[in-house]
Parts: C-alpha cells; sequence; structure tokens
C-alpha cells in the first residue's frame, strides 16, 4: 500500500458526545430501536447472517381412539333432536353470575323450559322404572293364581302353527335387536375404559405442550435479544480494527492516482542505475582505449624518428622523395568527450538524490497510516465500546421489562396442575377399574336375558314335535320354553334398575354434550367466553387492542405468530420503532470527537524537481557523434602502406641504410597488427556501448517527463482531495458499523412479525382436551347409556313375545279330552266350576 506524496498538515474531527440510548427505547420491542438506517456499501466486511428462529418439539397431540365414535352419529342425532334450543348464554351467565339465582321461579322457568326435552325423556323413564316392577308383580301374581296364561294349558286349533312363528319372529327379532345394543354396550365400555387408561398420558402430553409454548416464547424472545450481541460483537471487533480497517480503505481511494506517480518514480530510477552502469563500463572502456591510442602515438613517434634519423644519413640517396609519407606518420589519437562528460554528471546528480530513499519513504509513511488511525482514534473507540456496552445491558434487561415472569407463573401453575393430575390418578385408576367392572356386570345382566332367550329360541324348535300332544311334549322343548320366560322373569328384575342407571347417565352425558361439547365443537362456547367476561386468566387487556378469544383461536388453529394474534401492530408502532435514522444523528455526533491527523510529507521538492529537469537536458545534449568521429578516426589508421613504401624505397639504398629502413618497415607493421589485435576490438565493445546509450538520454527524458507530470497531479490531487476522502472513508466505515445494526433490526422485525410465539400449540391443546374429553371420554359413556336404555326399549316386546312363545313349547298338564270335571273350555278358556261343600246338620 502506498500513501500520497505530499501532505501539509491535515486533520479531519469529528466531534460528539458519547451518550447511551434512552432505556424506553432500548426497552421497548427487544431493544431493537437503537439502531440506525445507513447506506449499506460493497466494502463492509460481511458479517455473520443471523440465524433462523428454532421453534420448539412438540409431543403428539390426542386424537380420537378407533372405536368411540361408532355410535356417536346416532347418540348425537337422538341428543339432538332431544335437546334442539341453541346454546342458553343468558340462563348459564345468570347462573354463573349469581348461583341463587336458581331459587327464582322465573330462572326456574326458564332452565325447565330449555330442558323440556330431557324433561320428556325423564318422565318416559319414571314411568318405565315405576311400571316395569309394577307389571312385573303383577303378571306374577296373576299367573300364580292361574289367569293370564298361568294354566297349563294350550287349545289346539288349526291356526296354531302360524301363531307361533309369527311369535317365534317376533322373539328371535328383538333377541337380535337386544344382543346388538349388548355388544354396543361391552364395545362402548372397553372403549371408555381404554380411553381413562389413555388419557392420563394425553393430558400429560397436553400440559407439556402449553408449558413447553409458555417455556418457548421467553426463550424465543432471549434468542432474538442474544442474537444483537453478533452486531455488538462485530461493530466491537471492527472498532478494534479501525486503523486496518479505515487506514486500508484510505490507502484504497490513494492508490488509483499516486501508484502511477511512484511507479514512475521508481522506473526513472531503475533507469538511471541502468544509465550509471552503462556510463561506467562505457567509461572503462574509453580509459583502455585512450591508453592503449597513446601507446600507439609513442611508438609511432618513436619508429618516425627513427626513420628520419636514417633518411638524415648522407648515404641516404633521394631521401627527400620519401619525407612525405613521414608526415602521414603523424597521427592525432586523443579522444575527447566533453558531452559525455556532461552526461556523466547529469546522471550522477540524480543518483545524488538517491531517489530510492524517497520510495522508502514514501512507503514508510503510507503503511504507516493504519497506526496512525489507530493513534488518533483511541479515545473515540475506548467511548464507543464503552456505549456498546450499555446498549448489550439494556438490551439484556428486555425479558424484564416486557414482564415475562407471568409465562413463568403460567409455566408454574401448569406444573401444579400437572401434580395435581399425578396425585389423583391412582384413585382416578380404581375408580375406572370398579365402573368397568359395574358395567361389565351390567352388561352381563343383559346378556343373560339375551342368552336365556336364545337358549329358548334355540332349545324350542329343537325339542318340539308340532303332532305331539301338548302334554306330551320333549324335555328339549319344555326346557327352551322355561328359558323363555326365565328370560322374561330377568327382564322384569333387571330392567328397572338398569333404566334407573341410563337415566342418570342419560342426564349427565347428554347435558355435557348439549351444554359443553356441541358449544365447544362448533365454536358457540368460544363466543360465550367473549361476551361474558367471566374468565379472568382469559380476559385480555382491552389496552392492548386484541380481538376476541374466537379469534385468537381461528389464528392459532393457522399457527400464527403472537404479533398476528394479538393484533400487536394495532398498538406498537414498530416500524416506528425501528425506523433507525432518527437516530443517525446522534451515532454521528458520536464520532465527531475522532481527530485523525496526517503529518505532511515531501517527496519531491522543487529542488529535486528542478535536478531532474537539469539533468534531463543535459542527457537531451549528448552527443555521440564527435565520439564516433574519433573512433573511426583511430580505426582507420594503415601502417601497412608506409611500410611497403619503405620497404620499396630501401632497395634502391646502401646495405647499411637498407638494412635500417627495412627494420623500420618491420616495426610499422608490428604497430599496425598491434592496432588490429588491440585498437580495433576495444573501438568494436566501445562502439556497443555507444549504440546501448544512445536511446537512453530520450528515455531518461520522457521518463522524467512523466514523473514530474504524474508527481504533479499526484500533488495536485493531494491537496484537493485529501481532507474529502478522509471524511467519506470515515464515513463509510460509521455506516458499515450502523449497517450491522439495520440487518439485525431488520431480521428481528421479520422474527417477532412471523416467528416468535407460533400459537398453534395452544389451539392443539385445546382441540386435545376436546378429543380427550368429549370424543374419548364422553362418547362411549353415552353410547353405554344409549345402547343399555336401547336393550331396556326391547325388553317389552321381548317379555310379550316370550312369555307368549313359550307356552307352544312348555309341556302342558292339559289336554282338550283330559279336562278336570271342574274345568270347562269357554270360548278358548279354561272355566273353573266350583266344587259343593260338604255339609252337615245337626239334628
Amino acid at each position: 500500500m502506498y500513501e500520497g506524496f505530499s501532505y501539509n498538515m491535515w486533520s479531519w474531527r469529528w466531534r460528539c458526545r458519547a451518550g447511551a440510548f434512552r432505556g424506553a427505547l432500548a426497552v421497548m420491542l427487544l431493544g431493537l430501536g437503537f439502531a440506525q438506517t445507513v447506506h449499506q456499501q460493497d466494502t463492509c466486511p460481511a458479517a455473520e447472517a443471523p440465524r433462523n428462529l428454532t421453534q420448539p418439539l412438540y409431543k403428539a397431540t390426542a386424537k380420537e381412539g378407533p372405536g368411540v365414535g361408532f355410535l356417536s352419529a346416532l347418540v348425537q342425532s337422538f341428543l339432538n333432536t332431544v335437546q334442539s334450543k341453541p346454546f342458553p348464554k343468558d340462563l348459564v351467565l345468570k347462573i354463573i353470575r349469581d348461583p341463587n339465582v336458581l331459587s327464582d321461579n322465573e330462572s326456574i322457568k326458564e332452565a325447565l323450559v330449555y330442558e323440556v326435552g330431557f324433561l320428556v325423556c325423564i318422565a318416559i323413564g319414571i314411568l318405565y322404572i315405576v311400571l316395569m316392577p309394577i307389571v312385573g308383580l303383577f303378571l306374577a301374581c296373576c299367573r300364580c293364581c292361574g289367569n293370564c296364561g298361568g294354566k297349563m294349558y294350550q287349545k289346539q286349533t288349526s291356526s296354531i302353527h302360524c301363531h307361533r312363528r309369527t311369535l317365534y319372529l317376533g322373539t328371535f327379532v328383538t333377541t337380535v335387536i337386544i344382543f346388538a345394543g349388548n355388544i354396543c354396550m361391552f364395545r362402548s365400555n372397553e372403549a371408555l375404559k381404554v380411553s381413562v387408561e389413555q388419557g392420563p398420558v394425553e393430558l400429560r402430553n397436553t400440559i407439556s405442550n402449553i408449558g413447553t409454548f409458555f417455556t418457548a416464547v421467553p426463550k424465543q424472545v432471549d434468542d432474538v435479544v442474544d442474537e444483537s450481541s453478533k452486531a455488538v460483537y462485530e461493530v466491537t471487533r471492527n472498532l478494534d480494527a479501525i486503523g486496518a480497517q479505515l487506514g486500508t480503505e484510505i490507502q484504497r481511494r490513494f492508490r488509483g492516482t499516486l501508484d502511477p506517480a511512484l511507479h514512475s518514480v521508481k522506473r526513472l530510477n531503475q533507469e538511471i542505475s541502468n544509465t550509471s552502469v552503462q556510463l561506467d563500463k562505457l567509461n572503462l572502456s574509453l580509459a583502455e582505449l585512450q591508453s592503449s591510442a597513446d601507446r600507439l602515438q609513442a611508438n609511432i613517434t618513436a619508429v618516425k624518428n627513427e626513420i628520419n634519423q636514417t633518411l638524415s644519413n648522407p648515404r641516404c640517396r633521394n631521401c627527400s622523395n620519401i619525407s612525405n609519407e613521414l608526415q602521414k606518420l603523424t597521427l592525432d589519437t586523443t579522444i575527447t568527450t566533453p558531452s559525455l562528460r556532461e552526461f556523466q554528471s547529469a546522471v550522477d546528480e540524480v543518483i545524488q538524490i538517491n531517489l530510492q530513499s524517497k520510495i522508502d519513504e514514501v512507503n514508510q509513511y503510507f503503511d504507516s497510516i493504519p497506526q496512525r488511525v489507530t493513534n488518533d482514534t483511541k479515545d473515540v473507540v475506548q467511548s464507543s465500546k464503552r456505549q456498546l456496552d450499555d446498549i448489550k445491558g439494556q438490551i439484556s434487561e428486555v425479558s424484564s421489562e416486557i414482564q415475562l415472569s407471568a409465562l413463568g407463573n403460567v409455566s408454574g401453575s401448569l406444573d401444579q396442575v400437572q401434580s395435581e393430575i399425578d396425585r389423583v390418578l391412582p384413585e382416578v385408576e380404581r375408580a375406572e377399574h370398579i365402573r368397568w367392572a359395574v358395567c361389565v356386570a351390567l352388561s352381563c345382566a343383559v346378556l343373560l336375558v339375551v342368552v336365556c332367550d336364545l337358549l329358548g329360541l334355540v332349545l324350542g324348535p329343537l325339542g318340539l314335535n308340532p303332532k305331539a300332544d301338548p302334554k306330551k311334549r320333549s324335555c328339549t322343548a319344555d326346557c327352551g320354553g322355561t328359558f323363555l320366560m326365565m328370560g322374561a322373569g330377568f327382564s322384569f328384575l333387571f330392567s328397572w334398575l338398569l333404566m334407573l342407571l341410563v337415566l342418570l347417565l342419560f342426564l349427565l352425558g347428554g347435558n355435557v354434550y348439549t351444554l359443553l361439547c356441541r358449544p365447544w365443537n362448533n365454536g358457540q362456547l368460544l363466543k360465550f367466553i367473549d361476551t361474558s367476561g367471566l374468565i379472568a386468566e382469559l380476559k385480555v387487556d382491552p389496552a392492548l387492542g386484541l380481538q376476541n378469544i374466537s379469534d385468537i383461536y381461528r389464528d392459532c388453529e393457522n399457527n400464527q405468530p403472537l404479533w398476528t394474534t394479538f393484533h400487536l401492530n394495532e398498538r406498537v408502532d414498530l416500524d416506528d420503532l425501528l425506523n433507525v435514522s432518527k437516530y443517525t444523528a446522534q451515532i454521528q455526533r458520536d464520532f465527531e470527537s475522532m481527530n485523525i491527523t496526517l503529518t505532511s510529507i515531501t517527496f519531491l521538492s522543487p529542488e529535486i524537481k528542478n535536478q531532474l529537469g537539469d539533468a534531463s537536458a543535459k542527457a537531451q545534449n549528448f552527443d555521440a557523434t564527435a565520439l564516433t568521429q574519433q573512433m573511426n578516426n583511430v580505426s582507420n589508421i594503415n601502417l601497412n602502406t608506409t611500410a611497403d613504401k619503405l620497404e620499396l624505397f630501401s632497395r634502391s639504398q646502401e646495405d647499411d641504410i637498407k638494412g635500417e629502413l627495412f627494420n623500420e618497415a618491420m616495426k610499422l607493421r608490428k604497430i599496425q597488427s598491434d592496432i588490429e589485435t588491440i585498437i580495433i576490438p576495444q573501438l568494436g565493445n566501445l562502439n556497443s556501448s555507444m549504440r546501448s546509450l544512445q536511446s537512453t538520454p530520450g528515455k531518461i527524458n520522457g521518463t522524467v517527463g512523466e514523473v514530474l507530470s504524474r508527481v504533479g497531479t499526484a500533488q495536485d490531487f493531494l491537496n484537493t482531495n485529501t481532507t474529502q476522502i478522509v471524511k467519506t472513508e470515515s464515513r463509510k466505515f460509521l455506516n458499515c458499523q450502523l449497517d450491522y445494526f439495520t440487518t439485525y433490526a431488520d431480521w428481528a422485525k421479520l422474527t417477532i412479525t412471523r416467528q416468535v410465539g407460533r400459537c398453534g400449540p395452544v389451539a392443539s391443546a385445546v382441540d386435545s382436551a376436546e378429543v380427550i374429553l368429549c370424543s374419548n371420554i364422553l362418547e362411549p359413556l353415552n353410547a353405554f347409556w344409549f345402547s343399555m336404555g336401547w336393550c331396556m326399549i326391547f325388553f317389552i316386546p321381548s317379555i310379550i313375545f316370550s312369555i307368549k312363545l313359550s307356552k307352544h313349547y312348555r309341556r302342558m298338564k292339559y289336554t282338550d279330552d283330559l279336562l278336570p270335571p271342574n274345568v270347562s273350555v269357554h270360548n278358548n278358556h279354561i272355566m273353573m266350576n266350583h266344587i259343593p261343600r260338604a255339609q252337615m246338620k245337626f239334628a
């Protein structure tokens, strides 16, 4: 990361008094009102996504047991016929409010009018209870006196067989109907036993579900509150890392303009370094070449002097002819490079500037921005963290402020109810065992009548010979007739007692159904609760703006949250509480105390810029043509031509002169050989260095111009935008922190309005209570008394048919031919003639 090139002591201040949010705002609606709406930005670190609210797990609710409703439609149809009037809201409300109203004649009359259907059934039942034993007693006495079919005589007529079959069919049909009712008695009794056995478990699950719900609501509130700690944690962590985050963002904003300038300076420094290396190499080559050229010049001068001395010898003939060749041996091998020295001077000046140290200084300053931000914001960070601690403390008190302890009281009450149920459960189980045994005994009593009738129906026809004399009927047929009479006797014996029990159970089960279960099922009971105001535990504060219990139950059936069920939006303006934009100014003032100060730094001073400009100009003046010309002069030296002419001239001389000239020609060739082996390679190296340097001045000139341009642009950018950049990035950092609270507020709003306190378990608990009481217990109970009453009603035709049919199977004592003297038959009736008593006369 790199920081600016020139800062002139920028400082940017934000001042604010740190203040905790008002407690009321922190408490209302789970302490969410402290947040504020901000503009989201892409540079904000991603926070952990809020988790979904976990819904509690509930136990299975009560279901209608198999077999408990096999007679429910028939029984309910009967009860609806008996009691067709609607639920007596006014009467019930009057009685509940003042139980003494039952002593009022008007109220009693109203109650009797409502119960008129039951009163009719009670009257019929009482009549049955009274008449059945009386009729049975009179019938028994009558038969004992020989009347009412008591005489063991049966007149044989042509229609007797048709009569017997008709009676048999009637007895069979009534017995089957009674037997069907008896089966329903056994089945309903067993279903009631199973329901009572399973009832405590289902009731315990129901109470447990309600307790789980009331326990889960505070926990869900706590979960929403605890979720705010993530936002507090993220903001606290970002405040601790404010140097790295805010400082890095400031660096990032500077890089777009400053990096190109810094890169151009680096490139210039690299080019200068490379040029310096090339110049050193060129200077070394020039030094070697100059040394070789000086030796060449010395050798040539020495040979030239020797040749002059030889030619000056008087014995040399025509020596003046070759004197002109000696002038060619006068060479200038001096290499002068004034523009090269000026170029070298410019490069040395740039090297003395030490651009690398400037680059390192800027990098160090740029890298120190995060630490500077950390140091300058230390006090603000500590103050903000204390404020976050205050907010966290306020949010933690939300549960107590919204009075969730009431739910704990409900849970405690449920625990007490469960404890009471567990306490009385053994007694209930013992009572249920006795009830079941009694009902089995009653069912067996009815079954005894059915068995007697069935045995009579089986044994009678089995042992009967229609052509046989009634006096000689078989024992099997006689037993069948006896069983039929036993069935009739048992019917008279048990029916009035059973009818008394039917009447009591009918009054209990019928009224419970019509006054509780039926209005419960069709919703009239909840509407009655809505309008009565009797149940204080279910009466909700009108200030909450809630709807009635029926609406609450309907919403709970749809598993709606508490926010929807209790219409909290009519009392709590959630949008206003979560409109965190109204807290922006307050939070911004907290950050206005932040003071970020960046000391000034000079990267390229005006002197350095002037030096770079001068160096660029000097580099531009570098001219390699003169040096190249001097190199060409050296490379064009050819001493072999002079040596050849000198050797040719020596042939016309005397031997001693000839020898000297020949030797001198050989020395010139030796010097030429040294030129070719030493000077020419050095010239090649020098020429290569020159070619690499020819483009360097132009590149340096262009790079210097780019450096000066970009540095100037960067300098103007810093002077113009630094304060705004610091302010903008600080604002973005602040908005990032506020965004955590905005995200939390949005999540909390969605959670509160859609997830917290889904009250479906409450409706399920109410439905479970209805299933346990009305479906699983009351329906089998009603089916039992209905089945038993059914049997009692059909006992009447069964008695009639059984008594009449029994005479067709029983063995008679008399026949038409063997009647006693005092017995006569008149109109098919046996008449008894009185026998005169003996009278004694005394004299």
